[in-house]
This record gives structure tokens, sequence and C-alpha cells, in this order.
């Protein structure tokens, strides 16, 4: 189907007719699957949300049940013998048996040992196994794993490692050839234990592996690898339990850890292993927690461990009140959908029926849209979970990478995942990622769980959606619509304008080409600090658009040209500053300058306050598009900061950092970075949670401790001070640039833009003119005025470009603009880091100095001969 589909294919119809025969959409709940969202989850409203195989969403009624238990109750320390512990003991029993009965067996079969998740539960496994070391006169132990394992499985090696014990990885290929490696009966006699892991399903893919490999393994009818020994199965079942039912009475792995989150949402940080009493006696353990002794001595190595499995392994107090919570996961999960397998049907009808309509999709000239990373053909649930894994392709069969997919879907306030899912294996068979090419990428910066998609041209990871038992058919139908809009409508058909997509490669680069190689190093100077700054009034009164004297300015240009070899830029323009803004409040509106002091952080004043939620995390435009409508202004005569908001009374911050012993310094994240902030007071919170409408406080940056960042494109030793920007101390745009995207929006609008519009949208420190479009992002530094740069590299946009900073509404459409526009990616921009050079007066920016560029490689671009004229928070 070439094209856009008919309309009909994305219809209930449609999805309905598409169903396996025999299984159900839906649980029969009063109202329907829309009458189970909207009073289960009304959080949902306007968000699709894909991640299932990430973490489940928990219900409002479990949340409820939960709530009115502990309000009702009073539950105690179970290692306590009052009756508020013995409650909880008796309740935390009942949990087990419960856990027990869901997976269809009993405490005579398997025991339950409560952990903080599914890697806990694998970390006992491998510290407790009773391994054979190499060296010993018995046979040595092996661990052998299958290569489409989660990192936390993988990870078990680390310990086997340690222990003298050989990993050996197996692919999915090789498991179904192992009846090759079938023992005799004298080697099948080697009491040797050999323990093999593989997921029930894979988080990649949700291919489903047979379960019946379990007693297949344990007779030894399929060996992993041919050495005389016993085989004891780890099934990794956390992806696959979140929805299919899993009955241990019939295959009776040895142990099988999971994670609660998975199944209910609520409670995190509570997982669980379920051990076969049959190896439980084998197992070993050296370090001895709380709780876990029937008798030890302090004085003496005396340590008896309780008889009890779960009791001898579970260190310390249990989470309890977390335990409690899973009796009402369990019960709301079964009133809501009748239960696992109804949850099965439901979740694979949608992958099903999205799978096809994927497999459909092909451009005019009859490309494929997606290639999807299957072992399936999505026919059957008993070998396919409810997970889509892929990549989006372009007309030309390109991968288009998957950080610029999740941007896009985010516009669409669709939640998905990106990368390779804590499962490279998998994401290496899938995509022909090589050994080699891991290394590569590493090389070149990438690392698992960044941003980095393409390098080299090829893609480091892919798309993930998948479907839990509150999915519903208008999940499916509004991601379908929106990759049909994005990437089959016909003004995505548009041929890019001239482009220079920033993609990492793993080419080396000589030394002399590096960014502040030994030739562009500069001798360390004295510079004036943002406090300086801020408490001097003779630097800060300084008007006009100032420049150095010739002499100085003749410095200026032999210092940024020491190097390089002279050449002429095309038309012999020159390029000027035309626009400074700064941001005195993240992600708050701009405040235009003619002229304006830099400090040691980038423009005085540029985001040293940023408005946080109740729980001091940092909000911005993509949570908050209104904030854009507050309008802070900075009086440097006053020394005050005065934020205006229509119909609210302004309200002033003094610039005066308030160091008193009253005020509390606390610690905030800033994209990962730390940095040191106080409170701004409850007047500012109160107006703050006034004009929002929901709870929040200004905070500002302190001084004693700025945001340090050892930035990307600079020399190492560089450590650069920030303010609270994302990525660097500076935004700069091209109007060449703004000039060429409007002419594309304006056309994909059918209506008119204003130049100021888009220039506000892009959110800029330094606006210049440049006669190229683009043409900046070829830089390596500047100079303006006295002031030095470091080009650290492209700004990748984010989805406040989509927010009109003078109404607050959103358009998804400049995104996809740039995206079709930049050629699959929404670069737009360059950051800037300032190195300042020598210089007797002050550091100032102004509207109207000249920009003198030096071309990456060392090639500048001189100035003319006449005298004529991260997303950004």
């Amino acid at each position: 189907m070439a094209g856009a589909p008919r309309g009909d294919l994305l219809s209930f119809r449609a999805f309905r007719a598409a169903c396996p025969a025999g299984y159900e959409y839906g649980y029969g709940y009063s109202g329907g699957l829309p009458g189970l969202r909207e009073s289960e989850f009304p959080r949902l409203r306007g968000i699709t949300y894909l991640d299932h195989a990430g973490s489940a969403l928990f219900p409002e009624s479990l949340l409820k049940a939960f709530t009115d238990d502990l309000r009702n109750n009073v539950y105690g320390n179970p290692h306590s013998q009052n009756i508020s512990s013995k409650l909880t003991y008796d309740t935390i029993e009942h949990v087990r048996y419960r856990i027990l009965q869901h997976f269809h067996t009993t405490p005579e079969e398997y025991t339950i040992i409560f952990t903080s998740g599914c890697t806990t539960a694998l970390k006992l496994v491998a510290e407790a196994f009773p391994w054979i070391p190499e060296g010993t006169k018995q046979p040595s132990s092996r661990f052998c794993y299958l290569a489409d394992s989660h990192t936390s499985v993988v990870g078990i090696r680390g310990i086997t490692s340690s222990m003298n014990v050989l990993s050996v990885p197996i692919k999915p290929k090789e498991i179904l050839l192992s009846e090759k490696n079938r023992l005799s009966a004298e080697e099948q006699n080697c009491t040797t234990p050999h323990l093999f892991s593989y997921p029930a399903q894979s988080n990649f893919s949700g291919t489903k592996y047979p379960l019946s490999w379990i007693q297949d393994i344990k007779s030894g009818k399929l060996c992993p690898i041919k050495i005389p020994g016993k085989w004891f199965v780890l099934l990794d079942a956390a992806s696959y339990v979140s929805s299919s039912p899993l009955d241990l009475g019939v295959h009776q792995a040895d142990f099988i850890p999971i994670s609660f989150y998975k199944i209910f949402g609520f409670p995190t940080g509570l997982g669980a292993l379920l051990v076969n009493n049959r190896i439980a006696p084998l197992l070993r353990k050296t370090y001895f927690g709380g709780g876990t002794a029937a008798a030890y001595l302090a004085g003496e190595d005396f340590y008896i461990p309780r008889k009890s499995i779960a009791e001898r392994f579970e260190d310390g107090t249990v989470s309890f009140l977390d335990i409690i919570a899973l009796k009402h996961g369990f019960d709301v999960l079964e009133k809501l959908t009748g239960g696992m397998e109804k949850i099965k049907q439901h979740t694979f009808a949608l992958a099903h029926y999205t799978y096809n309509v994927l497999s459909t999709l092909k451009y005019a000239n009859g490309a494929p849209v997606i290639r999807i990373y299957s072992d399936t053909d999505f026919s059957n649930p008993d070998v396919q979970g409810p997970i889509i894994n892929f990549n989006i392709l372009d007309e030309n069969g390109e991968v288009i990478g998957f950080s610029q997919v999740d941007k896009m879907a985010s516009l669409y306030n669709i939640h998905v995942r990106t990368g390779c899912f804590c499962n490279t294996g998998a994401c290496q068979m899938h995509l022909g990622i090589s050994n080699e090419d891991i290394r590569r990428n590493l090389q070149a910066g990438h690392v698992c769980g960044d941003d980095i998609d393409i390098v080299d041209g090829r893609p480091t990871g892919s798309v993930r959606i998948s479907f839990g038992y509150m999915s519903s058919f208008e999940d499916a139908q509004t991601f379908l619509k929106f990759i049909i809009a994005t990437r089959l409508s016909k003004s995505n058909a548009e041929i890019p304008f001239q482009s220079s997509v920033t993609t990492l490669t793993t080419e080396s680069v000589p030394d002399d080409h590096l960014p502040f190689s030994s030739a562009y190093k500069l001798s360390p100077i004295s510079h004036i600090s943002d406090r300086e700054l801020r408490n001097n009034s003779s630097v800060i009164m300084t008007t006009g658009s100032w420049q150095p004297p010739e002499s100085e300015a003749e410095s200026i240009r032999a210092a940024v040209s020491e190097t390089a070899i002279p050449t002429c830029r095309r038309g012999g323009k020159p390029i000027t500053v035309t626009n400074i803004y700064l941001y005195p409040i993240k992600s708050c509106s701009a405040f235009e300058v003619t002229e304006w002091p830099v400090g040691n952080q980038g423009l005085l004043y540029d985001r040293n306050w940023m408005v946080v939620n109740q729980n001091g995390v940092c909000i911005t435009q993509k949570q908050e598009p209104r904030l854009c409508l507050i309008n802070p202004s900075i009086d440097l005569k006053k020394k005050i900061m005065i934020i205006q908001a229509e119909g609210m009374d302004p309200i002033s911050v003094s610039l005066e950092e308030n160091t008193g012993k009253e005020t509390v310094v606390s610690e905030s994240k800033v994209c990962s970075h730390r940095v040191k902030t106080y409170d701004c007071g409850e007047r500012i919170a109160g107006w703050f949670s006034l004009f929002l409408s929901r709870p929040c406080r200004l905070i500002r940056q302190s001084s004693d401790m700025s945001h340090q960042n050892n930035t990307k494109g600079l020399a190492s030793a560089t450590n650069i001070s920030l303010s609270l920007v994302n990525e660097a101390q500076y935004l700069l745009i091209n109007v060449a640039s703004i000039l060429q995207l409007k002419e594309h929006i304006s056309a994909r609008l059918e209506e008119p833009l204003e130049m100021e519009e888009l220039i506000r949208r892009f959110r800029a420190n330094i606006v210049i003119s440049a006669p190229e479009s683009f043409e900046e992002e070829e830089w390596a530094e500047i100079s303006i005025g006295a002031l030095r740069f470091q080009v650290v590299g492209p700004c990748s946009r984010c989805q406040i470009i989509c927010i009109d900073q003078q109404s607050a509404e959103r358009n998804k459409e400049f995104m996809q603009s740039l995206s079709v526009a930049r050629g699959r990616k929404t670069n737009f921009g360059i950051y800037l880091m300032n190195q300042p050079l020598h210089s007797s007066l002050p550091d100032m920016l102004s509207v109207g100095s000249q920009v003198l560029p030096v071309l990456k490689e060392n090639m500048e671009i001189q100035p003319p001969t006449s005298r004529e004229e991260k997303c950004s928070g």
C-alpha cells in the first residue's frame, strides 16, 4: 500500500476484523474500556502511553485500597513480637501465598524471597549458586545465558568471573541445535551444577522463548554446551509476567526473578525471587543481616541461619508496606481484567493489529516506512508478546534516528522507549551491530542510554512500543496516525533545503585539528567574575556598542588566526550581532538588551533562577508552556529583577544574593548536573503558584557552587562554569538561517510568519546576521569584540520550539518542519563557551559588534577589508 493508507484501515471496525479468532479485546468492564480508562486512569487523558514494557501504570483503585488499608491498620516491624508487628508478619505471609497462587504453584514447590527488584534477585542467584570453580578435581561449573538477555542477566558473569567460573553466551538458534550436545548417561551422572538463563519474553522484541526449554534442559534433552554435569534453569520472567500467565506447576524453572511494578505499576522498588525448593538447600550465603540468624556470636565466628529459606535470604527488614500493597495489586488486577489470560488476549490483539498496519505502510516509491525487528509474524500470542521494536526509514531506506522519532512522538504526547533497552545482545542481532561497532561507537562518544542515535550513518538503537492491560484501540490508532502524519503526508515528501546534518563519526581526527589543541590554547588570564560584575557599578554602567581600540582589535585577529591559513569569505560582507537576549528565569520569557556584561557563566544573570515543583524538580515549558508568559527584566541600577505577567501585580526580587543565616541552601539537578540553590521565599512562591495554578517555587543558583561542565568539544582540562542552562553558556542563531527556515515553515503552514516570532521560539542568547544560511555550523570558534568563544556543537532542538512565546500555544508543525528541512535532524543554532582574551576594559557584549569566525579544521574566515557594514530552557 503506497502512500497514506485508507482511513478505514485505522477504524475500530478494521481493528475488530483483524483480531485473531477467539481473542477478546477489552474485559467486559461496565462502560467498556473507555469507562475503565476514565475511572482508573484519568491522568492518561490526552496521553498515549506505549511503554508498558518499561513500567505498568497503577490504577486509582489500587492506590485507594492500599491507602485505606494503611489508614485503618497499624503495621509495625515484622521482626518485633507486638500486636501490630504480628499483623504485619501474618499479612506478609498471606501475600507470599497470593503470589504463589498467581503463578499456579504452592509453598511446597516454591519459596518467595522478597528483593528490591528483579536485578537484585538475579544478583542473589549469582552469589548463592553452588558454583564449582576452575582448577578443582571436580569438573567446573558453567554459566550460560541467551544472548538476547537483559543487562542484569549478562552482569552475572561479573560475579562468576570473580569465582573463576566461565560464562558462555548462547544464540537462540544454537539452543535449537543443542540436541547434538546430548550427554551420555555417565556424563549426566556428574553432579557439577551449571546454570542456564534465558528470558521467557525478550524485552527487546517481545519474542517468547519456549517454556518447554526448562524441562528439556533440566532433563538433558537440550544442552546449551557439551559438558558433564547437571543443568539448572534461571527463567527471567520480568517482561513476560506483565502480560502473560505463567504456570510454574507445569514449567518448573529453578529460579524465577520478577519485578512487581512491571505488573501493577505500584509499588516500585520491590521484586522477588521464586526459588524451587528442590535446589534451595544447595544455595550458599556468606553475609547475614538482621532477621536472618537463628543464633550468632559477636565475639566468635559462630552463626546459625534460620531454617526458612525466605528468612535466611531476606537481609534486614523487608519493605513491608510495599509488600502489603501487592495484595491490593492482585485483587484490583483480577477485578478489572479477569486475570492474566484475558490480559494476554487483549494486549496481543492490539500488537497484532498495529504490527499488520505498520507492515503495510509504504512511500509512493514503494519503499517501506518501517523496519520491524522481530523473530515472528505476530500471528501467535504463544510466541510473541505485545512489544513492537522498529526503526522508521526515509524514502531512500535510510534509518531516521530514534532520538528524532522520540522528539516527534513527544509532540503528539506519545510516550515510547528508545535505545537498546538494556539488551545489547538483541540490539546487535537485530540491527547487525558488530562487537567492533560497539567499541567504535563508544570511542565516538556513544554510551548506553544517551541520544546519539546514528554513528557513521548507522543506527545505534531503535524505537519500542509496548501495550499493557489498560491500553486501548485509541492508543494504537493515535500512534499509527502519528506515523502516517509525520512520514506519509504530502508536505513531508518535499526535498529538504540545504542542511548540515550532524552525526557522530568514528573517523580519527588529527591532533592539530582538535578544538583547543596546543595551537589554540591561550595563556591563563584573570577574568571578571559574576559576583564582581554584580557589585561593581562602574562595570555595568557602560553604554553604547563598545568596540576594542584598533590596536586591540588587531591583536584579537592575530590571536584568533595564529595558526590558520587566511582565506576570504565569499562576498566579503561583515557579520554582526543583531540581538542579545537573556533569560533570567529558566524557561520564562526573554529579556532583550542592546548591551550586557559578561560574567564567568555567560551573560550576567542569564538563567540564574528557575521554577521548581513541590518536589524541587525543575519545571520547563515542556511541562508548563505558560512559563513563557512570565516576563522577567533586570534593572542593574536598582539591583532588582522585576517579574510581570498579565493579570498579576508586578513583583521584584533583589539581585543581591541572600547569604543570611536563615537561608536554606539545597541541591538540585539541571540536566543531570548538580547545582546548589536557595529558595526565594514564600511571597515569590505564592506569586508563581497563583499564576501557574499549581504549587511551585522560585529558586536561585548559589554562587558557592556553580554548575560545572567538562564540555564536549573543549580541551579535557577546560572546566566550564555554567548557570542553570542545559548545555552551554550561550546559544547563537543566524538570521539568514531563520529566513530560510521561515520560508519552509510558511509554505507548510500556508500562512505568513513573523521573523520575531521565529527568533523568540529558538530562545537564543546571541542573534547574528551572516550572509550565508547555516554557515555558523562550519565554525570552530568566533570573536565578538574582545570576547572569544569556542563552538561546542549544534543545538538539537526539543519541543519548546513548538510553543508560541507570546501566547503559549503549541503547534507541532514547527518541529516537523525543522525535521524535514534539516534532513531528519532537528539541529538549529550552535552552542558557545566563552574563552576571554586579555582586555583592559570590562567584558561587554553589544548589538552591532562585528563577529570574526574561524572555520573548522583551521580554515579562517577573514574579516572584510572594508569598514562598511540544548534546546534552550
